[in-house]
């Protein structure tokens, strides 16, 4: 078939807009002569011509958009896929969709409550597919194939910052430490899953587009016992954003811990470090952001020290990693100036 008799009167394609990125039109007469007459829908009795040597990518049947994949739609297109993902967003209030074996999530902003034990056990046992999109079937997937076939299974997290990547790594861990386990969580299971706020405070900002943005990437690898139970894990690569810690862009805050050590500086753990408030150092200040809205880093910092204790780190070796954060603290605030001697 030509191409040219898919445009027939009245097809729906989409037109590249500014604003909307993609906007819905439909064709008002073939195409003819070389280009394409069309009229977008928000504007009705507006023609537009447009040469078909670059013909608008065309819509899918109504009764194909908002379905669980994204490879079911007869034209996999940019268009198509935003317009399906929002599709099922805004009208289903559903988060994730599949495109074949990924899938995609939409950051809702907002607590759901869709990642409970009851759903957890509903995922566990099922293969992919045959529930709704979710992240407990992508993480039962790896699981399966991982204790069935004895084969390594990875999981890559992947997105823009403020996607939701660390939230949904926590999340496929904490499934994988529920059905990996006996009915409560073995020690080994909760230390693992305690790692994640000691990562979250060291490696993640605020930034203009994101609260609690991962500043850093890694590689962690957990081991499973012959019964298929977490028995341990370790961190093969971590890259962090080092830039941050001496500059942030304007209305950006440095790593969290930073403002968790100056707001709890009266506690007893952190005697003798002479923190002051965040806004009198230079490396927290920098941004002039020093605040999160709803966040209370002085219980941050509670959550900081119970996860310390979970991890086996003692009272001296937390003293020596907050001793150490503070002089990063201070060592920002030294001012430098050149001497000159009297000869000039």
């Amino acid at each position: 078939m030509a191409i040219a008799q898919l445009y027939v009167k009245d097809t729906g394609v989409w037109l590249k807009d500014l604003e909307y990125v993609w906007v819905p039109a439909k064709v008002l007469s073939p195409p003819e002569d070389g280009f394409l007459v069309v009229e977008r829908e928000d504007k009705p009795g507006q023609e537009i011509k447009l040469p078909f040597s670059d013909p608008p990518p065309i819509q899918n049947p109504d009764i194909l958009v908002g379905q669980n994949d994204l490879t079911t739609l007869s034209y996999l297109h940019e268009p198509a896929v935003l317009h399906s993902l929002k599709v099922r967003f805004l009208q289903s209030h559903i988060i994730y969709t599949y495109c074949g074996i990924v899938l995609v999530a939409m950051n809702p902003y907002q607590q759901l409550p869709i990642y409970g034990s009851e759903i957890m056990s509903a995922y566990n046992g099922q293969e992919m597919g045959e529930m709704d999109p979710h992240l407990f079937a992508v993480a039962e997937e790896a699981y399966r194939k991982m204790s069935r076939e004895n084969l390594n299974q990875s999981v890559i997290v992947s997105g823009e910052s403020g996607a939701g990547k660390t939230v949904s790594a926590k999340y496929t861990m904490r499934y994988f430490a529920t059905v990996g386990g006996a009915s409560a969580e073995t020690h080994v299971e909760k230390k693992v899953l305690a790692s994640n706020p000691i990562m979250e405070v060291i490696g993640n900002a605020k930034t203009i587009r994101n609260d609690n943005s991962s500043r850093f990437g890694k590689y962690l690898e957990i081991g499973f016992s012959k019964s298929h139970q977490i028995i341990g894990a370790y961190m093969r690569t971590y890259l962090l954003e080092k830039s941050r810690v001496v500059n942030q862009s304007q209305d950006e805050r440095n790593y969290h811990i930073f403002y968790q050590l100056c707001a709890s500086r009266h506690t007893p753990e952190l005697q003798g470090l002479n923190l002051d408030v965040a806004e009198n150092f230079t490396y927290s200040s920098a941004g002039g952001c020093t605040q999160i809205k709803d966040i209370d880093d002085s219980y941050e910092f509670t959550q900081t020290l119970d996860a310390l204790r979970q991890l086996g780190f003692s009272p001296d070796m937390q003293r020596h990693i907050f001793s150490l954060v503070a002089s990063v603290l201070h060592l920002g605030s030294v001012g430098i100036v050149e001497l000159v001697n009297e000869e000039g």
